[in-house]
């Protein structure tokens, strides 16, 4: 035996010698996880804010504060300690104050305190609240956006006085005029979405994006939507005027004067999405994602400049075939350094913008957020694994030096189980070669077999990442194989791969998902005869086609799922989505009927958990009505639970809980694994925990 496979099997055995000595990974571990994020370096480079988010099971509540350390991670210090959420720091340009949101008072407003020592202060009092504060460079005043009536603009009375009146009034009730009168989990109810600056000195506010538009348009997990140029001369925010904006993916960025107002589109040559602006460090350029075929939203997202004194449109990563994420100037302006989804990680690449060379600089699993430093020298990270709780972590702009800065999850980590993935690749007769990510339970034995459970991802265009999630390790800690493939449609295989699904929703995702449960089904430790599926959003709708088609599982869970794709349409809010991906509308259309798990009803027999939110306005819950009506009339064992207060995002410590006892619960009745911890009556009333 060569040396190599001897210390590979020393390692694999001290790993599970080590694992054996913690305790097996349970529901309330899940939330004794600290959030590590949103890290803020000081301007003169020596020091990172950054917030800790806790969560209180028994008190379904959460809270967040704002911490200050070193740029070693050395002299860590709690800023805030206030019962709300005190959350997205940054700092003046001096650096001797750190702004922040706080939910202490009067909704969410901006609050400012000194960083070596004083009172914190409340800096805004805007009545509908603000969201992604940006300090001008001068430090003068405050860039913010914030729902308001578009004929109040930036009128504090006027804006409370509609609100108040719409709260509190005889009639309640929505109306609307056009489509897109609701979105994701809100009603606009008449409001939109404007940019707005608040002068710091003479406490006044002032629209920058008045007129009935949303300015910055929605992001789901975004950025803030603007930027401010260097010289506080400008700035630059995403929307989309067209006038058919619920059916059209076209966003635009729009130059706003902060001297006179004036606005002009600078991408109005694109019909497809341009956004999340950045202003280069001289100011010379803006830096965006864009997408360039209309009305399909995933599209490849690259990464583009415009250069402020030419005007010209510079795309520098058309030969990189994967989704541009996040990004961040290098301080000289001379490249760019962004994330990306591949091959089920999330590494960091710089990109020259002059030779648009792109090269890795760092793979470590999954990156979420980071900073670089104003000298250039270092990379501020958080990263996660799936055996890794989020951190912060350091390493050098070359990728080199990685140090782990925090430690807020140290002692969970040391006590307790949190299981590593194993990667896979299973062929298909689609084809390909399907990634899929394995956790083992706690204890595992291989001469045992255990239960199994493949869990679907939503989009349908996304990606399972080497990320913690809850899924991936609560199951295992109750005695399950958790699976997790990257079938056709997911990102990070290439364009082409992603684009596969759109129009084909029941065809190759669904042989790629048959071919890796047969491979899973022969391995060795793998009990065939109890092996179950979940899936959420797009996952749902797949539980739903598996119901009525050829499948090994005992037993599936649905979450979110998309079950009658004709009142699918007509109930949910962007219709670009359904239109390209089922390839127009309900009466242009056949896929609509094709691809609907509503029509195989009959086939139904499969035990199915159906779980849904009341105000989903993705995917309506009605959907899941419908389908928990057929399993009913079919006589198939089922169970719906509709959250009344979430929407498509249950709330993580609300409903959560419910959520992953209720599938311990019901897997345990048909699979065999560890029974639920918590008694799903007691959870429902909101009783304590036992």
């Amino acid at each position: 035996m060569k040396p190599r496979h001897i210390l590979m099997l020393l390692m694999i055995a001290w790993i599970a010698l080590a694992s054996a000595q913690k305790r097996a990974f349970q529901i309330a571990d899940l939330y004794r996880i600290k959030n590590v994020h949103s890290p803020q370096i000081s301007p003169d480079g020596k020091r990172i804010a950054f917030v800790v988010t806790e969560y209180f099971l028994e008190e379904g509540k959460s809270n967040a504060d704002i911490y200050v350390m070193n740029l070693d991670g050395r002299q860590l210090k709690q800023m805030t300690r206030n019962p709300a959420a005190d959350f997205h720091p940054r700092w003046s340009p001096d650096g001797r104050y750190l702004y922040y949101l706080s939910s202490r008072a009067d909704g969410v407003q901006l609050w400012r305190l000194p960083v070596d020592g004083g009172e914190p202060e409340q800096i805004t009092d805007f009545p509908m609240g603000i969201q992604n504060p940006l300090i001008t460079p001068d430090g003068e005043a405050v860039v913010f956006s914030s729902t308001v009536f578009p004929e109040c603009g930036a009128d504090p009375d006027c804006n409370d006085a509609i609100q108040t009146a719409m709260d509190e009034g005889p009639i309640q009730a929505h109306m609307a005029d056009r489509l897109l009168f609701r979105h994701w989990d809100f009603w606009k109810d008449g409001k939109r979405t404007h940019t707005l600056l608040f002068q710091l000195d003479s406490q006044t506010y002032r629209d920058l994006t008045p007129g009935d538009y949303d300015s910055p348009a929605f992001s789901l997990g975004g950025g803030a939507g603007f930027s401010i140029s260097p010289d506080g001369k400008e700035i630059c925010v995403v929307s989309n005027r067209d006038s058919n904006e619920w059916e059209t993916t076209n966003k635009d960025l729009w130059i706003i004067s902060l001297e006179d107002g004036q606005i002009r589109n600078i991408t109005d040559d694109n019909e497809a999405y341009d956004g999340d602006p950045q202003y280069s460090p001289d100011g010379r350029y803006i830096a965006f994602r864009r997408q360039m075929v209309p009305n399909y939203e995933s599209d490849r997202f690259r990464l583009v400049l415009y250069d402020r004194r030419t005007g010209e449109t510079i795309v520098l990563t058309e030969t990189f075939d994967n989704w541009v994420n996040d990004f961040r100037w290098a301080p000289d302006s001379r490249s760019l350094y962004f994330t990306a989804d591949v091959r089920g990680h999330v590494p960091l690449y710089r990109v020259d913008i002059r030779t648009k060379r792109i090269q890795e600089i760092l793979d470590v699993k999954t990156i979420d957020d980071f900073q670089i430093t104003p000298d250039g020298k270092w990379i501020i990270l958080v990263r996660r694994s799936v055996g890794e709780p989020r951190e912060i972590w350091r390493a050098t702009t070359k990728g080199k030096k990685l140090q782990r800065l925090t430690f807020f999850n140290k002692a969970i980590e040391d006590s307790v189980d949190i299981r590593p993935a194993e990667e896979m690749w299973i062929d298909s007769p689609t084809g390909h070669k399907i990634h899929t990510f394995i956790v083992k339970p706690h204890n595992f034995d291989p001469s045992k077999k255990y239960p199994l459970i493949l869990n679907i991802h939503g989009g349908p265009q996304g990606m399972w990442a080497d990320a913690f999630r809850g899924d991936w390790q609560v199951y295992p800690g109750a005695g399950y194989i958790v699976a997790f493939p990257n079938p056709h449609g997911s990102t990070g295989y290439g364009q082409a791969f992603t684009e596969a699904i759109s129009r084909d929703w029941g065809g190759k995702i669904y042989q790629d998902i048959l071919a890796v449960a047969d491979s899973l089904a022969k391995l060795p430790y793998v009990d065939e005869n109890r092996m179950g599926a979940m899936g959420w959003s797009y996952g749902g709708y797949m539980m739903m086609w598996l119901q009525g088609h050829k499948h090994p599982f005992k037993a599936l869970a649905a979450m979110m799922g998309v079950y009658n794709l004709t009142s699918f349409y007509g109930t949910t809010e962007e219709l670009w989505f359904p239109q390209w991906d089922l390839g127009g509308t309900p009466w242009t259309s056949d896929l609509y009927e094709k691809w609907s798990p509503h029509k195989f009803v009959r086939n139904f027999k499969t035990p199915c958990l159906v779980i849904t939110g009341e105000r989903d306005y993705r995917v309506s819950y009605t959907q899941s009505l419908e389908f928990f009506t057929a399993l009913q009339k079919m006589g198939v064992p089922s169970r719906l639970i509709v959250f009344k207060n979430d929407g498509h995002w249950p709330n993580f410590v609300k409903s959560m809980p419910l959520y992953y006892n209720a599938h311990l619960d019901w897997f345990h009745k048909y699979l065999g694994g560890e029974p639920a911890p918590y008694d799903m009556q007691k959870l429902i009333r909101n009783m304590a925990f036992e």
